[in-house]
């Protein structure tokens, strides 16, 4: 899977973004020195969509952006929740990465089916090592083998490939069930406060808040205000 990056080129951040390009950088351990890269935001959210943070990709430029690499880390707007920037760990394909794999529920459980009870995810990823070309893009796991309440899936129930080592303990938990309890719902008072009037309690603070999304590169913030 190949995705097209060029030299940012002395370029601020701010600049970028208006032409439709993402701001990245490439590191590893095997590069002398991070390489600050761009590339255009639709072929980069595509790319994202089928590779994840599992699947390599190849990036091609010029003979010094030519690099397998897996996403690292993506940055988002924090108001709007829009890509910014994006991280690309450089690696070899004759060395073994440790990354994380997410994991994918297929199936159907009788039990969920006859509403005894809930099939919660506990774990949605496992720390796995492997040759990058090697990697996984997902691990799933058929529910429809829990047959009682009682049932669980545990790591070492995963099935991979045997070039794929997971690292997490294999006895932990992936799967369970939840047991579904009758709840009765009661409606609560309504207690005049000075902020909501008689018609209703006033609303709990923070109510409606969302934890912010990761800030951007540092360099690029002090790019974006030079400006």
């Amino acid at each position: 899977m190949k995705l097209e990056v060029t030299s940012r080129q002395d370029k601020k951040a701010k600049d970028l973004r208006k032409e439709g390009l993402i701001p990245g950088i490439i590191y590893g351990k095997h590069l002398e020195t991070p390489i600050a890269v761009a590339c255009k935001r639709n072929d980069l959210l595509k790319k994202y969509k089928e590779a994840g943070y599992s699947t390599p990709l190849t990036l091609t430029g010029d003979d010094k952006l030519d690099q397998l690499v897996l996403i690292q880390d993506i940055q988002l707007d924090p108001v709007t929740d829009m890509l910014i920037h994006i991280d690309f760990l450089a690696v070899n394909k004759d060395e073994k990465v440790t990354t994380e794999i997410p994991i994918k529920m297929i199936g159907e459980s009788p039990i969920e089916k006859l509403g005894e009870g809930k099939i919660q995810l506990i774990k949605d990823f496992v720390e796995v090592e492997a040759f990058p070309q090697d990697l996984p893009h997902d691990i799933t796991i058929d529910i429809s083998v829990i047959q009682t309440m009682n049932d669980t899936i545990c790591v070492k129930d995963l099935k991979v490939s045997d070039k794929v080592e997971i690292l997490d303990d294999a006895e932990q938990v992936i799967v369970t069930v939840l047991v579904m309890a009758e709840e009765e719902v009661e409606e609560a008072p309504v207690v005049a406060t000075p902020e909501a009037g008689a018609e209703g309690a006033a609303p709990a603070a923070g109510a409606e808040g969302a934890a912010p999304a990761k800030d951007a590169k540092k360099e690029d913030n002090k790019d974006d205000k030079k400006k």
